[in-house]
């Protein structure tokens, strides 16, 4: 049996720094009050500091890939913020034993910025730290949320789209597990392991893809390898970039 080394959560999060900048979640009062919630974001109606929020984060990643059409630039920057939430969800669940509330209302982003200091969470209540809970905090809470907001604007395929949270859930659990092992916690790296294993188990992430310990191979195609000078990724389905029917294993 591993026993399990956990710590308090902390009002910080401090457990989750030696971790590195995309595992971090900045707590307390956001440096901009202006900033819109993950619950004002995902309502594509409502107007925010960057006009809109999702639309904003679309365009700069379109501008900075040179995406030739906007379903690619959001099928990256939807994986881009779930792999965000992923990580320091998961990183909580096997540090602390605990996840903080991720309640949409209780976390401000920053469409403009980049990890640590892109989300904000204003309070931080406990909650546990199995995989039910996780799912329901990201998944459900968030990521679904999210993928309703860009089908409605981009048309991005409901597949895409879960693939891509699943993609960004074992990129998460990979890092996760190399830090554990290299600092000796075979207790984290084995809770690591255990909850992404549970995790895919869930309705919005069976099918999506081969789960081999933290290793994962998709079913879909995230679209970066029709970007310039863009290949396929490590768990993509394709083995090279498809040189014709280029809507094929998108959804």
């Amino acid at each position: 049996m591993v026993l399990l080394l956990l710590v308090d959560l902390d009002a910080d999060l401090a457990a989750l720094r030696p971790l590195g900048g995309f595992f971090l979640l900045r707590t307390g009062a956001a440096p901009r009050s202006s900033l819109p919630t993950l619950a004002q974001v995902y309502d594509i109606e409502k107007k925010d500091v960057y006009g809109n929020s999702i639309t904003f984060r679309v365009q700069k990643t379109r501008d900075a890939l040179r995406a030739p059409e906007p379903r690619i630039a959001a099928s990256v920057a939807q994986q881009g913020l779930a792999a965000r939430l992923w990580s320091a969800a998961l990183g909580c669940a096997v540090l602390y034993g605990r996840i903080p509330d991720l309640d949409a209302r209780l976390v401000r982003w920053d469409a403009d910025g980049s990890a640590p200091d892109d989300l904000w969470l204003t309070e931080v209540r406990p909650l546990p730290g199995d995989a039910a809970t996780l799912a329901e905090a990201v998944l459900e809470g968030h990521l679904e949320p999210l993928a309703a907001a860009l089908r409605t604007r981009y048309r991005v395929a409901t597949g895409l789209l879960r693939g891509n949270a699943a993609s960004a859930l074992a990129g998460a659990a990979r890092q996760l597990e190399g830090w554990a092992r290299a600092h000796g916690r075979s207790d984290a790296a084995a809770r690591t392991r255990a909850l992404t294993a549970e995790l895919f188990t869930h309705p919005l992430l069976t099918g999506t893809g081969t789960l081999t310990g933290t290793a994962f191979r998709r079913r879909s195609c995230c679209l970066y390898y029709r970007v310039p000078g863009g290949g396929v990724c490590g768990d993509c389905c394709f083995a090279r970039p498809p040189r014709s029917s280029p809507g094929a294993a998108s959804g």
